[in-house]
């Protein structure tokens, strides 16, 4: 490692409307999944610290959720998460979808972003769906709105200069300590990413009516004394019976499929074996209920 003098070190949010490819971009950045993905919004719930590390830096970048004009207690929840954090880091990346272009979603964070204390940068993503043509007179419109510090388009899934995102981060950054290890990605335990490889698989497999209804909660994590084997009890939870049986599917195929797409994922995660258990348990108006909000991990003081 170089001269401990000058190694920096700090903390950025990564902000935007839902889906445009926040977690893609945490995922890049720590090599690894820590945050789920999916092509549904909102998809991102709670803060999701991901750790960056080389011999010069270490950059804790922090995933919030989408936000949106909230329906229901989770949502107000989610927004509020994301709001908060804008002044508890060193700089904020203001994430936009190059191929949506500006939206009425960019203005509600931009008017917000006003009384942000900290640097903000802007992040256009997706930069691989447009023409080149199209670049500049996007980068106008969002300079025209709000003074940037730095403004870097970027693809997060083919990795296009997100080196020279993270340079332009490290720039801004103070000389500060190493808050984690070398080989720590996250600061959340195993238990939070398994539950979120989980609740990826079911977005990615079923209908539009059960994705954002369902919570994952990990009942028990043990590994067997007398073999290389994990076994890990979860529950799905969902607010109606049509939805349950959505998620079973006919004769169990669907909790079937997606205890098998998990699991892949988690023996990667684990570098174990794995026994998964999966079962579904109604739980009628859950994201209304500050209860459950604060049971499955949703909630803080407020509610």
């Amino acid at each position: 490692m170089t001269d401990s003098k000058k190694f920096k070190s700090g903390f950025v949010a990564l902000i935007g409307r839902p889906n445009v490819g926040k977690s893609t971009l945490l995922n890049h950045l720590v090599g690894q999944k820590i945050a789920i993905m999916s092509n549904k919004p909102q998809t991102t719930r709670n803060k999701i610290q991901g750790v960056y590390t080389s011999d010069t830096e270490q950059i804790i970048f922090i995933d919030t959720p989408g936000i949106h004009k909230p329906k229901h207690k989770l949502g107000e929840f989610m927004t509020n998460l994301a709001m908060q954090t804008l002044n508890e880091v060193d700089i904020v990346l203001f994430m936009v979808d190059a191929a949506q272009g500006f939206g009425r979603g960019d203005e509600f964070i931009i008017e917000r972003l006003k009384s942000c204390r900290s640097l903000v940068f802007l992040i256009i993503n997706k930069i691989d769906q447009i023409h080149p043509d199209q670049l500049l007179p996007l980068i106008d419109t969002y300079r025209s709105l709000f003074d940037f510090k730095e403004i870097i388009p970027i693809s997060a899934r083919e990795g296009n200069n997100v080196n020279t995102m993270i340079n332009e981060v490290s720039n801004y950054l103070e000389e500060g300590p190493k808050y984690y290890p070398d080989d720590q990605v996250t600061d959340h335990p195993e238990r939070f990413i398994i539950s979120e490889l989980i609740r990826e698989k079911i977005l990615h497999l079923t209908e539009e009516e059960v994705p954002h209804s369902i919570a994952v909660t990990i009942e028990s994590i043990e590994k067997r004394k007398d073999a290389n084997m994990i076994d890990i009890h979860a529950a799905i939870i969902v607010e109606r019976d049509s939805q349950k049986g959505i998620i079973i599917g006919k004769q169990g195929r669907m909790l079937k499929e997606i205890g098998t797409r998990a699991r892949k994922d988690i023996v990667a995660l684990l570098g174990s074996k794995v026994y998964l258990e999966l079962w579904v348990k109604v739980q009628k108006q859950w994201r209304d209920k500050a209860f459950y909000l604060k049971d499955y991990g949703f909630s803080d003081e407020e509610y």
